[in-house]
């Protein structure tokens, strides 16, 4: 009897253990004004947020790519992290595991990335942030890894200077808002063409974020395990991830 006791408290320990949520991250549909974007709440005490970009046959570009790559850990999601040049190198930082891949870019030029201001999202064990390219470069900031991207959607809560209501320009975008105490970052995608303005808008007034990077447009992609989402299509550059463990079965462990 004793025996048998013993063998159901294990039991229940056990199913205790599989039952821990193997990541804190938050999946979900938000409408605002109109639009529908998936958004992914990371918590950065609980997740690992991590940013990829090549593995050892060159440049990783793609999700089904990565989950071979982090195998056996999951992919619980991914999005692309940053604009890339034709051979999908990063423009701008580009820091990964505390090694710098790509330098810093701080002159104004042609295109979104170029729009200054522009941003640096920096990932640390236990905090996500995002800071103006050259603010960053006179801190003394140390980050495990690294993306520069732009323009800020969002500075200190004032919406990019360049951003204009009615924009007729409209594209699937993603980005990343962060609380500046690094507590909270939401990553963003829309489901369908947006200007950059009701994008900006989105992170600001729709999520509360008084800071907000734009990641890309046009080209982005996301994955999500709790959404069922996976999309396939052209090589991206950098990728941001969340990597977690699996249940024996392969299947995401209970919540």
């Amino acid at each position: 009897m004793r025996l048998f006791a013993l063998r159901v408290g294990w039991g229940l320990v056990f199913s205790f253990i599989l039952a821990v949520p193997v990541t804190a991250l938050e999946c979900r549909v938000h409408d605002f004004e109109g639009n529908s974007y998936e958004v992914c709440d990371i918590d950065p005490d609980e997740d690992d947020l991590r940013l990829f970009l090549r593995d050892g046959d060159g440049v990783i570009g793609t999700i089904q790519r990565l989950v071979e790559h982090v195998a056996p850990r999951k992919v619980h999601f991914a999005m692309n992290a940053g604009m890339f040049h034709p051979d999908r190198s990063p423009v701008g930082l580009y820091q990964e595991t505390g090694k710098v891949i790509s330098p810093l870019v701080l002159s104004e030029g042609p295109g979104n990335f170029g729009m200054l201001p522009n941003g640096v999202l920096c990932i640390t064990d236990g905090r996500v942030r995002i800071f103006e390219s050259r603010t960053f470069n006179l801190s003394n900031v140390v980050c495990r890894d690294a993306t520069q991207s732009g323009p800020l959607l969002v500075l200190e809560g004032e919406l990019h200077p360049r951003l204009i209501p009615n924009g007729t320009s409209r594209f699937v975008r993603n980005g990343v808002g962060a609380d500046p105490d690094g507590k909270r970052a939401t990553f963003a995608i829309s489901q369908s063409p947006v200007n950059f303005y009701d994008f900006a808008r989105f992170f600001r007034d729709g999520l509360g974020f008084l800071n907000a990077l734009y990641l890309d447009g046009n080209v982005s992609k996301f994955h999500s395990s709790q959404l069922g989402r996976t999309d396939f299509g052209l090589p991206v550059g950098p990728i941001v991830a969340v990597i977690g463990g699996a249940n024996l079965d392969g299947n995401e462990r209970e919540r």
